[in-house]
């Protein structure tokens, strides 16, 4: 009996067995072995074989088989629905683009497949006879709760570049530390992720900046941010001079980042809502200022975001928040001012824009930092009671539509979208209710005055 048992979905068990009733080795490997170490669910179920691709192909003959890369060794398995990727083991040629190998070479050996794996804790396998496989002190590093590369740390960046930054990103979401010669390696060969494309730097960096340890590897990694987001260097030891803050930007925007959920759209806002600051820095008896700073850094948030080429919803959400990070809300808190604000961004941006505005002010001087995030979370607390109300306060929700004002005779274009923002205003001031009559007469009194003026 194993010393380690790994409970498996019968699918891949299914997939084992085939294969070694076949006479091939096969293990399941990497981050599923990793995850289910760590007394989590693996989302994906990685085999690795000594069966060449065509040979596993045949194996599975009576299941749907798709050629995922049989270049490079990979079949993927469709058994009872669930994807399982089958790679025969191999050995990485040189990588001359420091990204993907030029050439593969198929072997009989585990050790040489499991030898060219990036980090320790993804370098074992698992059979349900055999128990864990563990060449390189995978299980030590998980215990000691760190990322170590396998081998020489500087060989594998060499061979790819997007390494340095998946190991920050293991370190940020599992909470490890990162062993001291894999440290030394990413701050010496940083530069290499240059050449990295900016989908993957986009895909990478979004899971690093929600997880838990994102704060810390933000600041211990700080030059490798910059090397792929220059833009935001100015930030770093850039001193406010200002009463309401106690950090330099470039902390503030870290204990920001940690203070709003962890999801990539706030993450990025909270990362690039004060990256216009140093740029418009003034000083005057009462200290630092940054006027215009929002507009200076949506601009910044734009550029940054269009570079890692992110989809089109994150680079608007995140601009039209960083945008309006800034917004002051009355104290005590406006009812009529918040229903304002809904009718202009909607309630999910909204809401949005709320948890950063409190990340915000719980990363400034601690003098009224507890009075600001109590008016923040009365807010937030009123936001929530309006969304239930279902009060009318987005134009969607208007008793009538464009297509109304249009047959009522309003020109088509922006006129219509003007009006109809007039007449949401109104909903809102209580000045007409929400009902089609009151409305379809508001709008011609209102086109009777624009003809008669």
């Amino acid at each position: 009996m194993p010393l380690h048992k790994i409970l498996m979905p019968p699918q891949v068990e299914y997939a084992i067995r085939t294969l070694q009733q076949a006479g091939f080795s096969a293990y399941i490997v990497g981050d599923c072995v990793r995850d289910a170490l760590r007394g989590e669910i693996p989302h994906d179920w990685d085999l690795t074989t000594s069966a060449m691709p065509l040979q596993t192909k045949d194996c599975f003959r009576n299941e749907t088989v798709i050629e995922t890369g049989l270049k490079h060794g990979t079949v993927t398995v469709l058994k009872d629905g669930m994807p399982l990727e089958i790679t025969t083991y191999r050995i990485d040629g040189a990588y001359t683009d420091h990204r993907r190998p030029d050439a593969v070479t198929f072997t009989r050996n585990l050790r040489d497949d499991l030898s060219r794996r990036d980090f320790t804790v993804n370098a074992m396998a698992y059979h349900p006879d055999e128990g864990i496989i563990d060449l390189f002190g995978g299980q030590e590093d998980l215990a000691r709760q760190r990322i170590a590369c396998v081998g020489n740390p500087s060989e594998r960046f060499d061979e790819d570049g997007l390494r340095i930054l998946r190991a920050l990103r293991f370190s940020a979401v599992l909470d490890f530390t990162i062993a001291p010669d894999t440290a030394a390696a990413i701050h010496a060969q940083k530069e290499l992720l240059t050449g990295i494309s900016a989908e993957r730097i986009f895909s990478e960096l979004s899971k690093l900046l929600c997880g838990i340890g994102a704060q810390r590897i933000l600041r211990e990694y700080a030059d490798v941010l910059f090397t792929i987001l220059p833009d935001l260097a100015p930030m770093y030891r850039f001193d406010q001079q200002n009463p309401h803050h106690c950090y330099d930007v470039y902390e503030h925007t870290l204990h920001a980042i940690s203070a709003v959920p962890p999801e990539p759209m706030l993450r990025f806002a909270a990362l690039l809502h004060d990256s216009g600051k140093p740029s418009v820095f003034t000083k005057d008896e009462r200290g630092g200022h940054f006027y215009g700073h929002a507009a200076v850094s949506t601009e910044i948030a734009r550029n940054v975001l269009h570079r890692l080429k992110s989809d089109r919803k994150t680079l608007d959400t995140v601009c039209r928040l960083v945008e309006y990070h800034d917004l002051v809300f009355p104290t005590p808190v406006s009812e009529k001012h918040l229903k304002r604000v809904i009718s202009k961004l909607g309630f999910d941006h909204t809401e949005a824009l709320l948890l950063l505005h409190r990340a915000d002010v719980s990363a400034q001087a601690e003098s009224h930092r507890a009075e600001r995030i109590a008016h923040s979370n009365a807010l937030l607390d009123t936001l929530a009671k309006l969304r239930a109300a279902d009060e009318c306060l987005t134009i969607q929700k208007l008793a009538v539509t464009g297509n109304d004002l249009i047959n009522l005779g309003v020109p088509q274009g922006k006129r219509i979208g003007t009006l109809l923002r007039t007449l949401l205003e109104q909903v809102i001031d209580g000045i007409i209710p929400n009902e089609p009559a009151a409305l379809l007469n508001a709008a011609e009194q209102y086109l009777n005055q624009q003809k008669s003026g």
